[in-house]
């Protein structure tokens, strides 16, 4: 069992000297006097499994480290991203499976932005990212932008602000906010509404998302000969991520492959991207909480 999922008891707290006992008595009292009014002027409810006070309880805190604790190669899951013959064309590190908790916490922060959620969520795309780069330095690490819609409802990126709290993980990388997206995207991109993908087809999805994206003007130096991870959060056909790897290719970058925060589909067995560890659920769990894109 994992220790997170099962902590030893509660100790009872050391022994305070008398001089300092009663000051820190009252800075006990008035730090849980502001939770608890807080809490009635702002009630929060656990996004998870709705206990009370928390964004993001203890225990449903601990199962997303769980659920994150072995980062594994998802790209198998993604058609865009393996030709006919099985060829991964781009590999792709995933901090887990989109189910259960973790699917629960990113839709909730990429709705809300708590800080709470987002500290757990950074510090699990920070582990996938360290896997990734095999402790390289001098790596760029290369956010997929959001759309001007979803970022105008949200009021933030979700894939940086996650980074940004992954930091302290990243020593020797470096993120480089150098795509952006086209005026003059791909022939389907007001089909389906100016929403994501869902329901679209393969096809459908890859003309949607072909030339939407380009390396901002003036940024191609800061990239042309440089080893590149693309960074986003979730992983569905991978088509996405192929369209980021284009534009970066073509102002010269050196692409390595691609990191997410979650995979929709758990890779096959035995496959090009098998998972370190087994993975639980069916694919029904797997599609309840399936966002749209930019959701």
């Amino acid at each position: 069992m994992d220790p997170d999922l099962q902590p030893p008891p509660p100790r009872a707290a050391l022994h305070r000297a008398e001089h300092a006992a009663a000051l820190l008595r009252l800075i006990d009292w008035l730090a849980g006097a502001a939770g608890d009014l807080l809490a009635l002027a702002v009630p929060v409810d656990c996004i998870c499994c709705g206990a009370e006070d928390r964004t993001l309880c203890p225990s449903c805190g601990s199962r997303i480290r769980h659920l994150t604790r072995r980062p594994f190669r998802a790209e198998s899951g993604a058609p865009a991203l393996m030709d006919v013959a099985g060829t991964v064309m781009l590999p792709v590190v995933a901090a887990g499976v989109y189910r259960d908790e973790l699917a629960q916490g990113l839709l909730s922060f990429k709705r809300h932005g708590q800080h709470q959620l987002g500290r757990s969520l950074g510090r699990a795309l920070g582990a996938a990212v360290r896997a990734a780069a095999h402790e390289g330095t001098g790596i760029l690490l290369i956010p997929v932008p959001t759309s001007t819609a979803a970022y105008v409802n949200r009021g933030f990126s979700p894939v940086h602000v996650l980074l940004k709290e992954a930091a302290p993980q990243l020593q020797g990388l470096t993120v480089a906010d150098v795509l952006a997206k086209t005026s003059a995207p791909g022939p389907l991109l007001g089909h389906n509404g100016p929403g994501g993908q869902k329901g679209l087809g393969r096809g459908a999805r890859s003309q949607r998302v072909r030339g939407s994206m380009q390396v901002k003007s003036g940024a191609r130096a800061k990239v042309a000969g440089r080893a590149c991870i693309i960074i986003d959060d979730v992983l569905t056909t991978g088509y996405t991520i192929g369209e980021a790897a284009r534009a970066l290719h073509l102002a010269g970058a050196q692409v390595r492959g691609a990191v997410v925060l979650a995979a929709t589909r758990p890779p096959a067995a035995g496959g090009p991207g098998a998972p370190a560890s087994p993975t639980h659920g069916s694919d029904h769990d797997l599609e309840k909480n399936k966002p749209g894109k930019d959701e």
